[in-house]
Order: C-alpha cells, then structure tokens, then sequence
C-alpha cells in the first residue's frame, strides 16, 4: 500500500484530491492531510509517507520550502500547482510530476500510475536536489533529469552541445564529447530547451547556439559546431535560424 500525504492551503483542493484517490483505494492510503508547511513538515517526519500531493504556494510560503526542511527525502512529490511558468519548467526539467488546478481526472490517473515505478527506482533525493537548484536558477543554468537504464542522470543544460533523433531515441552530445542516449524523442527535448538557446535546425538535429563556430552558406546551409560536428540546416528552417544566430 502507498502512503500519501496531502498538502495544500485549500480544503476544496484537498478533497478533490481525496475524491480522485477512491478509485485507488486498494493502493493508495491517505495517512494525513496539512494545510500549513510546519503542520507538513511534521507529518512527512513523523509518518514517512511514500507520495506527498504538494501545493506550490501553501499561505505565504511554498511547497519548495518543506522540500527545504526534509533532511533525507525519501517519498516521491506530485506538485499541484496553479500554471506558474517558471516553475513548471523546473518539475519538467527534474522529472518532478506536477498537476495543474483544477486537477483533470485522466491527468490525475496518469500521475498515479507512474508513481510505483518511480517509487522502485528510488531516486526521490537526487530528484529534489535537482528541482530546488532549479527553481534558483536561469535555464542555462538549469540541469536537466535523464532516465538511463541505470537510473537517473543530471546533466548541466549548458554542457550540451546537440541533441541528435534516432526515431524514438535521442543522442545527447555533451561538450566533452560524452555521448548518452535516451527513449525521448527529439520533440521532447526541443520543448524542454526551448528557453535556452536551442535551435532545431534540421528533422533530426537540436543545436545549442552557444557552440557555433561556423555557418556555411547553400540551400539551407551547414553549421559547424565546436565538437566539429557539422550539421545540415534544412531549407525550410534557415530563415528562422539566421534571425535566431542574428539575436543570439
């Protein structure tokens, strides 16, 4: 049986909350629910839950402030949040579930399912570590969380030179020449760095444009970057890449 906590300001988030659990009766438990973060902080201390339903802004502090207060984080977090940009950007980048309000059913289910699994591969600390250096920082600056079939890795978004497809996989090239695939799709990454200086400018290539060192000119062109990659620029992408190095 799962152990959740609940935490959130809101009653009527609460029970929605509360509501969307029944159908998981038989393996999901509510063990308590906090409307303050001392009242939360005491609970996942003294309870030790498994999941912890976390409101983003609880009163006139956050969520990020009980993750702050847990020593040795060892539950999983689901985030329910109002949209908030900068913040759902960093769950995204750390792999931190999140729910927007009103929390929709299927959304809710979705985030339940994966729950299990993460809880078996047990990197609930690393994760947290990630999302508060995240929330601090600019999107460069940001790292982002990579499943392997080892587990979870964190690679500086700033180290990354391009992000190659490969149908439903993705090579991450780094600027020390590390190369790490990953089952995500270059979409995937393409919205995740959208902020942060990307650019796709072929089907199958994202480049960072912090590594450029070249562009040569033809139909769409090539670019050369730092690694001495060189990467074809598709015909129909080369008008908004010239504007993006422009700006750059």
């Amino acid at each position: 049986m799962i152990k959740a906590i609940i935490i959130d300001d809101e009653q009527h988030c609460i029970d929605r909350i509360v509501a969307l659990l029944k159908p998981f009766k038989n393996t999901v438990e509510i063990i308590e629910s906090c409307t303050t973060v001392s009242a939360g902080i005491e609970a996942i201390e003294s309870l030790q839950p498994d999941v912890v339903f976390l409101d983003v802004q609880i009163h006139d502090k956050t969520g990020f402030d009980v993750l702050k207060a847990i020593k040795h984080p060892a539950f999983e977090v689901i985030f329910t949040t109002a949209f908030e940009f900068y913040a759902v950007q960093a769950f995204k980048f750390s792999a931190i579930d999140y729910l927007l309000k009103p929390i929709d059913e299927d959304d809710f289910r979705l985030a339940i399912d994966k729950v299990s699994t993460k809880l078996e591969a047990k990197d609930f600390s690393k994760k947290i570590t990630a999302l508060l250096n995240n929330i601090s920082k600019t999107d460069i600056q940001k790292k982002i969380t990579i499943p392997t079939v080892d587990g979870l890795e964190f690679l500086e978004v700033s180290v990354i030179v391009r992000c190659e497809a490969d149908i439903n996989y993705t090579t991450i090239f780094t600027k020390d020449r590390h190369k790490l695939m990953v089952s995500k799709t270059l979409k995937y990454f393409e919205a995740l760095l959208v902020n942060c200086n990307f650019f796709r400018v072929h089907n199958s290539h994202l480049i960072n444009l912090d590594y450029i060192k070249k562009y040569s000119k033809g139909k769409g062109g090539y670019v050369t970057l730092t690694d001495d990659s060189v990467i074809e620029v598709s015909t129909r992408r080369k008008d908004d890449f010239l504007k993006a190095i422009r700006c750059h």
